[in-house]
């Protein structure tokens, strides 16, 4: 068991058949997170196949993470929320500073803290692919706009994901204060590895 501070990177390879829980320890903290093939990272987390495979832009218990092969790298198989995001992204300097303002060019960011965490197992910034938020709550209109809106996890609440091959998991416990993803105030969450 690890808890990861806030605005902190993370990762583990999770072998095949272990799960892994992710414990918002305070609520509204969004979770991001990728995750790769541990033997071969250029098969990694593909948002499109996931989407297409199950119909649906939101993941949940049942929700089947597809790489970019096709292949299952993991399955949720227990959420206390509901739903999470695979459409949002992950913030970063840049889109900070095109959506809030050049005050904000300074701040650390989840594509920081990806490119931090993935250099300990030879990745850059060629490897960061579009991402899971978990618990972060990106409502789709009818119009197809989408926006970044107050969280609908609590304190104590998990996801438990059982990985379906040896992965890696990068996760960045997001950093934003610009928006209410995180309730304005980043907070710590737990990580649990267990045998299935």
């Amino acid at each position: 068991m690890t808890i990861v501070q806030a605005r902190a990177p993370w990762s583990a390879v999770i072998r095949k058949g272990q799960t892994l829980t992710i414990e918002d320890l305070e609520g509204n903290q969004a979770v991001d997170c990728l995750i790769y093939n541990a033997h071969d990272t250029a098969e990694r987390y593909s948002a499109p196949d996931t989407i297409a495979a199950q119909g649906n832009i939101f993941l949940t218990t049942g929700s089947v993470l597809r790489s970019s092969e096709g292949n299952p790298l993991m399955t949720v198989v227990a959420d206390e929320v509901g739903r999470h995001d695979t459409v949002g992204g992950a913030c970063s300097r840049e889109s900070n500073t095109l959506r809030y303002g050049q005050h904000t060019k300074h701040q650390h960011a989840c594509v920081e803290n990806f490119l931090i965490e993935g250099s300990r197992w030879g990745l850059g910034k060629r490897d960061l692919v579009s991402n899971i938020n978990w618990y972060m709550n990106v409502p789709v209109d009818p119009d197809g706009s989408l926006g970044i809106v107050d969280g609908i996890s609590a304190p104590g609440l998990t996801v438990t994901l059982r990985a379906e091959m040896d992965v890696l998991v990068l996760v960045s416990n997001c950093p934003q204060i610009n928006n209410p993803c995180n309730g304005f105030d980043p907070t710590p969450v737990r990580m649990l590895v267990a045998e299935g």
